[in-house]
């Protein structure tokens, strides 16, 4: 009898850990196409299963959507049609189903989104104060994490590791990360450039990890019924353009990005258009004889998580140019233009309302306080 009982016990405990094996690990949810009545729910499990998402506006679900074959990593598109309402939803079924989860719905009078840069370098920070926000969109500036290639957390398992810092907040707010450096990071950077590249300019991990609109390290997001449109660009460390540091894609006049962000631009009607780099501005207004600036011009304001420091900056033309980090410490890299400065943890918060001919800019740090605030001014046709 207790040779029997023993053996139970261990088939139990077998079974257990091969169930538990198979099971969510993390969930995130991200946009990967230009409508916001659609939101992509993502995540993994440890070894290949269906992909099925089944969810509603209550806990008792009534809607259901799959992709075909296994997986371990999941990317499945669900419609969202309703607005200012919860929705709840599960992944996996059976044994393997999550407990219900839920995010909110865009709203139809007040937009809240906040941007966030370099939160690879600022692990463990308390970000009870943006949760606060309660906000419908979290969009990035760059750096999500310190490297590809640091033990234990090659290449996706950066991103994951990203996600499992805050599950809750990943797993009911849509989340939009641009590009920076060490988002492509998958060796050493070292003293000098070596002979084989350093960075993955095409951010193979990041558009693994990641289901973003369009081409994924360039794309843009709109929200209708606020009349905004957000353009993430891949744009950092331009000067190494040219050898094994470089990081981002060609910027110059002929090159891809640039065609695209100026032909978008060229069709953008939207009154609130939020342009997303990585780079210190100056240095690429630098670098590109203006061509860049001709363009951002045409947006509402600039957004970068260059430095590691709060700022705002008017530059010529009118153009309100941010500098957002979680981490507010570092050298203090003044924008020769700068009106606001200040070395804090920060992030922004962006506040929409309807039918509104303007929206506000806050510069807010970790407790929660205001510590800058700049009103935006719909673009004119």
């Amino acid at each position: 009898m207790p040779c029997r009982f023993r053996l139970a016990s261990v088939l139990a405990l077998i079974a257990s850990g091969a169930s538990a094996h198979a099971q969510v690990e993390r969930v995130w949810l991200t946009h990967q196409s230009n409508d916001p009545s659609r939101i992509v729910v993502n995540w993994e499990t440890a070894k290949p299963l269906p992909s099925v998402v089944n969810y509603g506006l209550a806990a008792k679900y009534d809607r259901v959507a799959t992709t075909e074959g296994l997986a371990t990593r999941h990317h499945v598109e669900i419609a969202i049609p309703e607005k200012d309402v919860v929705w709840h939803y599960s992944v996996g079924s059976g044994e393997h189903a999550t407990k219900d989860a839920t995010f909110k719905g865009y709203p139809v009078e007040e937009l809240r989104v906040a941007i966030v840069g370099d939160w690879g370098y600022a692990p463990g920070r308390d970000l009870s104060a943006l949760k606060k926000d309660d906000v419908h969109l979290l969009i990035t500036a760059g750096d999500n994490v310190p490297s590809l290639h640091e033990k234990g957390r090659e290449g996706v398992k950066a991103f994951a590791d990203l996600i499992d810092r805050e599950p809750e907040l990943f797993r009911g707010t849509p989340f939009m990360p641009i590009l920076g450096n060490h988002d492509k990071e998958v060796k050493s950077r070292g003293p000098k450039p070596p002979p084989e590249a350093v960075y993955d300019v095409s951010a193979t991990a990041y558009r693994e990890f990641f289901a973003l609109p369009g081409d994924e390290w360039k794309w843009h997001f709109d929200i209708p019924e606020f009349d905004v449109r957000f353009i993430a660009t891949d744009i950092q460390h331009i000067s190494d353009i040219g050898n094994t540091w470089q990081t981002c894609h060609a910027i110059d006049a002929q090159s891809e990005q640039f065609v695209w962000f100026r032909d978008l631009m060229g069709k953008t009607a939207q009154g609130f258009v939020f342009s997303l780099i990585n780079e210190k501005q100056s240095s690429l207004a630098g670098a590109t004889k203006g061509i860049w600036h001709e363009q951002f011009r045409k947006s509402s304001a600039l957004i970068t998580g260059f430095g590691y420091f709060a700022e705002r900056a008017e530059l010529d033309g009118g153009l309100p140019y941010f500098n957002t980090c979680l981490k507010g410490d570092g050298s203090p890299y003044k924008d020769a233009k700068a009106q606001f400065f200040k070395s804090e943890d920060n992030y922004l918060l962006l506040t929409f309302k309807k039918g509104a001919p303007s929206m506000t800019v806050q510069f807010k740090n970790l407790l929660g306080e205001v510590l800058d605030t700049r009103v935006i001014e719909k673009r004119k046709p």
